[in-house]
């Protein structure tokens, strides 16, 4: 039986746990692709470090260039993360004729387009599977199981930590920053949390699968993001009540031709599959034209679940070199269609909005003649009574409405004297 050579550059939780996997399934792995995965060369900065594998004298180094530049290495996996020395190694890899499988999320977001393009004049690949959620084979699903489909939309929770804290302030009935901190304690969430909190990382992920379903590689930059800092437990409470659950979600839509990219706190179904993720796992839900509704769930990081990503892309290009085929399925493949990023003013969609305003005759017909007066239409108003304070909350549920027009009512409504609060809107998804 053939051997796969495997060259590994970044020795931390992921590597360690790529590493640990192979050795404790290359039996079964050879008998399913019909080749030995074997882990030639690890490379790594600490060599000394245990990290609860063992491995044989002589595979690792502290130079990532012995992987490179040993004839004998077949597949590079680039697992040290980041966007210079990362980006260099990868392009010199493929520019020595040798696919390269990452877990970069940041670094395809980036320059992605870049790194595709070196990929196809070498006649090599990238795999990618990893960047994004953790071990869910949503990237395959799109690129392969999905072939036949348009893509309509995509909604995902894409960012463990933040899901973990959004649903322990609803179970916990607790405030952001007492469960940010609950988090940090437990190892869910970095000292600096904001790639996570502030929608960075999950910016990221949905610039991936945007590429992906739409033939134009598209940046973390062209995506509208905000994060969670600002959900409090009273919205947690309110959105309950009215039947629905806050989720960070990426959100990706085809309209009209155009493309809708947004990072953000939302409302989803109390009783959706999406509304039922919880804790540190992730989902992808995708509707296509010809399937309709699918949805990819599983656990969106750690050492076990990434491994198993980054595993699979390796058999995947195992499979290809022994039987010649080096680029059956390329990375990514451009094609014309689509390629306008909405501006945020243009989308449309449905709105909660909480106002916290003097309780006294008059305050809702003066906010909804503001709405009204932007053609926006009210599905539900909630007020509550019984308020200690001389002003109370009052939430309401809109019909879709234009982004624009929300945002110059939610300002005029700002301004309104018996307004004592700065509005709090997200958008909602019903998945109809």
């Amino acid at each position: 039986m053939d051997i796969l050579n495997i060259g590994i550059v970044g020795f931390g939780t992921v590597g360690a746990g790529v590493v640990e996997a192979i050795q404790k399934n290359s039996d079964l792995i050879s008998k399913r692709v019909g080749f030995i995965p074997v882990v030639k060369r690890i490379a790594d900065l600490d060599i000394v470090t245990d990290r609860g594998v063992e491995v044989p004298d002589g595979v690792l180094t502290t130079d990532a260039y012995d992987v490179i530049r040993d004839p004998e290495i077949q597949v590079v996996v680039e697992l040290i993360g980041g966007t210079t020395f990362a980006k260099k190694l990868i392009l010199d890899a493929l520019r020595a004729g040798k696919p390269v499988v990452t877990a970069n999320k940041a670094l395809l977001a980036t320059f992605g387009d870049e790194l595709f393009q070196v990929a196809s004049e070498n006649n090599v690949n990238i795999w990618f599977e990893a960047s994004v959620g953790g071990g869910i084979p949503c990237l395959k699903a799109l690129r392969e199981g999905l072939a036949a489909n348009q893509i309509r939309e995509i909604l995902g929770i894409l960012n463990g930590t933040c899901n973990y804290i959004l649903t322990k302030m609803e179970r916990e009935k607790a405030d952001f920053d007492d469960v940010l901190a609950a988090a940090q304690a437990a190892g869910y969430a970095e000292a600096n949390p904001a790639l996570d909190v502030d929608g960075f990382d999950t910016a990221h992920k949905t610039a991936i699968l945007a590429s992906l379903a739409y033939g134009t590689w598209f940046n973390a930059e062209q995506v509208e993001t905000w994060g969670i800092r600002n959900v409090t437990q009273s919205d947690i409470q309110y959105a309950a009540e009215l039947g629905y659950r806050i989720k960070l979600l990426a959100i990706i839509k085809q309209v009209n031709g155009h493309i809708q990219l947004g990072v953000h706190p939302a409302l989803v179904p109390a009783s959706s599959l999406l509304g039922n993720v919880n804790d540190v796992f992730n989902a992808v839900w995708v509707r296509g034209d010809i399937v309709g509704d699918t949805m990819y769930y599983g656990r969106g990081a750690g050492r076990s679940a990434t491994a198993s990503a980054v595993i699979a892309d390796i058999v995947d290009c195992g499979l290809n070199l022994s039987f010649g085929c080096l680029r059956r399925l390329p990375a990514f493949t451009k094609y014309e269609g689509y390629g306008k990023v909405m501006d945020s003013s243009e989308v449309i969609t449905r709105y909660y909005v909480r106002l916290q305003i003097n309780d006294k005759p008059g305050v809702l017909a003066k906010v909804s003649g503001i709405l009204a007066k932007y053609n926006i239409s009210i599905a539900s108003v909630t007020q509550k009574e019984n308020s200690p304070r001389t002003s109370v909350p009052m939430v309401i549920l809109t019909h879709k409405a234009q982004d624009s027009a929300m945002r110059s009512a939610l300002r005029e409504i700002g301004e309104l004297d018996d307004t004592c609060e700065k509005p709090v809107v997200f958008t909602i998804e019903d998945l109809a």
